[in-house]
């Protein structure tokens, strides 16, 4: 099935060749289409035009207006007004056609086109540590991570995951020695055979184990040592030490999958590559960076100096490859996967979605790597940085005993909610049924009101409004879908079916017109990184409908053909939320 092109791009063509007919000099020139509310469309392209060639707008403007084919066939009616834009007014029959076209599209992608020269995208997203429960500040990166590569997959371009997971470095080295020395403090009552639970039991046990083993290296300066001496022998590969830290990775993945399974995300064990996956790069990466003068010694340590970023002392503040003591940072590491990124994974695009905290750590890590030649023309880093979580007072999210909160509490605590509000609504769902919903509606509320926030910007997490029937909320959309389906169930023998002759009231046009909008909005929020735009539009969508429900009877329409005209936009829209609400990783059940 050939891709369909959007009515804004038809339209858009057509004003281009009437410009360049009236202004041959104009060819080529963009006319600045977008939705109005005083028409379908606005062009406003007229003005910088005349204003390059000299001419009056409005006359210019005129003369466009008589080059433009009208009729029924697309353009209904354009006129100028004001200084010089131009009034557009799609026909009902083009709005129609065009979304029968989509509807027949039978790969499901309504019509949607893939890139025109996909690439590889490398993306590192939700990047938990080995021994440490996840809590909420690792919610955005998965979130965000999973939906971006949804909707880069479904442009066409090759995305490959990296989980750039915490499982290396010093607090290894103090973990493996207190337990070495306190082995009766990790302790395995969990079963096998509850894996979910088994792993939330483990990672507790390593978390306490690790809180303990941190209080007694603060404290204990002989500990300290001895900690040190254990990272040594980590690095160094020694059986014993890394069949500890073996067992530890293992555990903490066995609970990693249930988190992620929870946030309905697909993680595979491939995907996750940590830190120490790098580790047999590191010393390379450094000799590279120093013998080509990228990096220089500076009182022992390998460091890369920037003109423009100083301290507060006014002194620069380098990028530290290396350590004196020898050891390696996180830039080795995350040099290392840059490298491996570009040259074995043949990545055109290395994607960091990680809290803007660490805006400055990613700028001089992609400006090394820039100068060493490993990124270039060919190669884009971007850091997708992201805001943080806020409670409902602003304030970064916290227990009430001031701790991070984790994220399995407070997913169990979303599904908790949307499965009372579920119940609520619910005329004949089983109780199993209520559950599976209420999964469904607690994540996606989660997880919508994450994406619906642009992502650099903080945002606060209110479960109340987040799983609200009002407002923007992906409940709100899910109830538009559910709905839907239970007209289309009703409809009974009556199949939906598109009457391009038909008329359509003006919450038909508007919901039809907002519906064909969807592949541009798709490009957009691909080529941006930004599922708020995905979330925006659907929010729209679902409003529409709700106008369109409210003013136009579905099943009572006055005749048969409108009856199936309006079953076929009702159809069309369901399709829409159901593809668009996927990319955004949220599921969208038949009945609620």
């Amino acid at each position: 099935m050939a891709s369909v092109t959007s009515l804004s791009d038809v339209v858009q063509q057509h004003l281009a060749s009437a410009l360049s007919a009236t202004l041959p000099e104009a060819a080529g020139a963009d006319p600045l289409l977008r939705r109005s509310d005083r028409a379908d469309f606005q062009a406003n392209g007229i003005l910088a035009l005349a204003k390059k060639a000299k001419a009056n707008p409005r006359e210019l403007a005129t003369q466009v207006v008589s080059q433009v084919v009208t009729g029924d066939e697309l353009i209904k009616d354009v006129e100028v007004s004001g200084p010089g834009f131009l009034n557009i007014t799609i026909a009902d029959r083009a709005i129609t056609a065009n979304l029968a076209a989509r509807y027949a599209d039978e790969t499901g992608r309504l019509g949607v086109p893939t890139a025109a020269h996909p690439g590889t995208t490398v993306i590192d997203y939700a990047q938990p540590n080995v021994a440490k429960e996840m809590h909420v500040g690792h919610l955005r990166s998965a979130v965000i991570g999973d939906s971006v590569v949804q909707l880069l997959e479904f442009t066409g371009e090759q995305v490959v995951r990296r989980h750039h997971i915490g499982d290396w470095g010093t607090q290894f080295g103090m973990l493996i020695q207190y337990l070495e020395e306190h082995p009766h403090e990790l302790d395995h009552k969990a079963s096998a055979e509850d894996a979910a639970a088994s792993g939330e039991e483990a990672m507790s046990n390593l978390d306490r184990l690790y809180k303990a083993a941190r209080k007694k290296f603060d404290a204990d300066e002989e500990f300290k040592t001895r900690a040190r001496r254990r990272v040594v022998d980590l690095q160094a590969g020694d059986p014993q030490t890394l069949a500890t830290w073996q067992k530890f990775v293992d555990e903490s993945k066995i609970y990693f999958f249930s988190v992620f399974e929870k946030l309905d995300m697909r993680i595979q064990d491939p995907d996750i590559v940590g830190e120490s996956g790098y580790n047999d790069m590191l010393a390379e990466t450094c000799r590279l960076l120093e013998e080509s003068g990228v990096a220089v010694r500076s009182e022992g340590a390998l460091c890369v100096f920037f003109d423009d970023i100083k301290g507060p002392d006014g002194n620069p503040v380098p990028l530290i490859v290396q350590k004196s003591d020898g050891g390696y940072g996180y830039a080795a590491t995350d040099l290392s996967a840059i490298r491996d990124r570009v040259f074995n994974l043949k990545a055109n695009t290395l994607l960091y979605v990680v809290d803007a905290r660490q805006s400055l750590h990613f700028r001089m890590v992609f400006e090394t790597a820039r100068r060493a030649g490993w990124l270039n023309d060919d190669v884009t880093a971007v850091q997708l940085a992201f805001g943080t979580v806020l409670g409902k007072d602003g304030k970064p999210f916290k227990t009430r005993e001031g701790e991070t909160v984790r994220l399995v509490d407070l997913l169990d605590e979303a599904i908790d909610r949307a499965s009372a509000v579920v119940r609520e609504k619910a005329q004949d769902l089983s109780e199993a049924e209520i559950a599976e919903r209420g999964a469904q509606v607690g994540i996606g509320a989660v997880k919508y009101a994450d994406l619906s926030t642009s992502a650099n910007r903080d945002y606060k997490f209110d479960l109340d409004q987040m799983v609200s029937l009002n407002g923007d909320t992906s409940v709100y959309l899910q109830y538009a879908y559910a709905r839907i389906q239970s007209i289309l169930r009703k409809a009974g023998e009556v199949r939906p079916v598109a009457h391009p002759e038909l008329e359509l009231a003006d919450a038909e046009r508007a919901l039809g017109l907002h519906a064909d909008a969807f592949a541009e909005t798709l490009k957009e929020a691909a080529a941006e990184y930004a599922p708020h735009k995905l979330a925006a539009y659907l929010y729209q969508l679902a409003s529409l409908y709700t106008t369109f429900y409210d003013k136009c009877p579905v099943l009572k329409a006055e005749t048969p053909q409108q009856v199936e005209n309006r079953l076929f936009l009702c159809d069309i829209t369901a399709r829409t939320l159901h593809q668009g609400m996927a990319l955004l990783g949220i599921r969208t059940p038949e009945k609620l």
